[in-house]
């Protein structure tokens, strides 16, 4: 059973949002790094980039496949985790810590009400 942390809220393309000092740290679910496996690599935007509520912001490869991840909100990047050039495995290791992917900054006041809640998360996985 995956982890599903009851303070963030969920994709249907599994990346979840946590709001934090106005941004909105994102990051892939722990169920989506258990399906790919070793992750060899994260491909991620630059700072500044303008992005689209669904945009792909950037792609995770693992050893096995490569899949895009999207924008849980419209904003800003404001930064990207500079860790995972060196150590893409913290996204395996700590999807929900230290394996972050990018901060946004949203434009909207509400930028997580459209996300799905850790249940409603749960319910998505069939757990």
């Amino acid at each position: 059973m995956s982890e599903v942390p009851e303070e963030l809220r969920f994709t249907n393309t599994h990346e979840w949002a946590g709001l934090k000092d106005g941004e909105v740290i994102m990051g892939l679910t722990d169920y989506a790094q258990e399906e790919m496996g070793e992750i060899v690599m994260a491909e991620l935007p630059q700072t500044g980039t303008q992005v689209k509520k669904g945009d792909v912001l950037g792609t995770i490869e693992a050893v096995k496949t490569a899949e895009d991840f999207y924008s849980p909100v419209d904003g800003a990047v404001a930064r990207i985790n500079e860790e995972l050039e060196s150590a893409p495995n913290l996204v395996n290791e700590e999807p929900y810590g230290k394996g972050w992917l990018v901060a946004l900054t949203p434009t909207s006041e509400n930028p997580l009400e459209h996300l799905m809640t850790a249940a409603q998360y749960r319910q998505l996985l069939g757990e």
